[in-house]
């Protein structure tokens, strides 16, 4: 893209989180988490403070902790007990992703698009990414992963505020013309929405990785190479969850696995066909964990 296309996009961006600032404010808790995640001088102590005050939010942590999609061996009784035995960072994450499960609400547009249904598709990136995370010889958050795959397409959402009618638009092309959903969004919107949710995420103060993830989950080749696995191991998961159809799939319709990709990770093609046969009874397992 040229700089002045560049330019209108991030006018745009702004323009449009402006007009709906109401709509996308975080939880009081949920900013309080993400400045612990972000300070190093940050402690289980100074988080269990925060989320102790939030009885709901801790029965949602424990929810996820304890659930088949988790997978360990006993029950959980209490968030000090999780973070003794996930670690301080794992239970930060699984926090974020049980407190912004409130955004995903809201009208079907079309056929194609609810709120519901790229709730669905984002759970299954989230699942996906994790699976793959683990067939990585690379080190990697598990848990940073799954909040990365909830949030990848959160500027979707803004595009459904703020511009509804072109936002349909986009769906219909893309539905019966096979159009690149990027490339329509850009045509019909002026940006797209990884902007969108790099703008969203920025004005959230998420860590730098995450932003990553929602905004080059895309091209992940384009990003810095400390970023890069990340961003790669998204691209992934959304193409297989888009390819098996779970939830809005229309973002990555035309994509493929990329062999390059799969390289850079160190995953095989086997372990690729492996993560989405387990796919469909881990993402069940999650949306239980996860429902509100």
């Amino acid at each position: 893209m040229s700089v002045e296309t560049v330019d209108k996009a991030k006018l745009i961006v702004e323009k449009a989180l402006s007009s709906i600032r109401d709509l996308f404010t975080l939880p009081e808790v949920t900013i309080k988490i993400i400045q612990i995640v972000e300070d190093p001088k940050s402690t289980a102590h100074d988080f269990y403070g925060v989320i102790k005050n939030d009885p709901a939010l801790s029965v949602k942590v424990l929810k996820v902790v304890n659930s088949a999609f988790y997978g360990l061996p006993g029950q959980v009784a209490s968030v000090d007990r999780a973070i003794i035995l996930l670690g301080l960072s794992a239970v930060k994450n699984i926090a974020i992703a049980a407190s912004i499960t409130r955004l995903f609400k809201g009208k079907r547009i079309s056929e194609q698009f609810s709120a519901a249904d790229l709730w669905r598709h984002s759970v299954a990136v989230s699942v996906a990414a994790r699976s793959l995370g683990k067939c990585s010889p690379h080190p990697v958050s598990l848990d940073e992963l799954f909040v990365a795959g909830l949030i990848h397409d959160i500027g979707t959402l803004v595009e459904r505020q703020a511009f509804p009618d072109e936002f349909s638009e986009v769906i219909r092309r893309c539905e019966e013309t096979g159009q690149d959903f990027l490339e329509c969004e850009r045509e019909v919107i002026g940006a797209d929405h990884q902007a969108f949710g790099v703008g969203l995420t920025t004005k959230w103060k998420f860590p730098r990785r995450l932003r990553a993830a929602v905004g080059f989950h895309h091209n992940p080749e384009a990003v810095s190479v400390e970023l890069k696995n990340i961003s790669a191991l998204i691209h992934l998961a959304d193409v297989i969850a888009c390819q098996e159809r779970l939830g809005f799939h229309l973002t990555a319709q035309n994509a493929s696995i990329n062999p390059e990709l799969l390289e850079l990770l160190d995953i095989s093609e086997e372990q690729v066909d492996e993560v989405r046969a387990a796919l469909p009874e881990q993402l069940a397992d999650a949306e239980a964990a996860l429902m509100v």
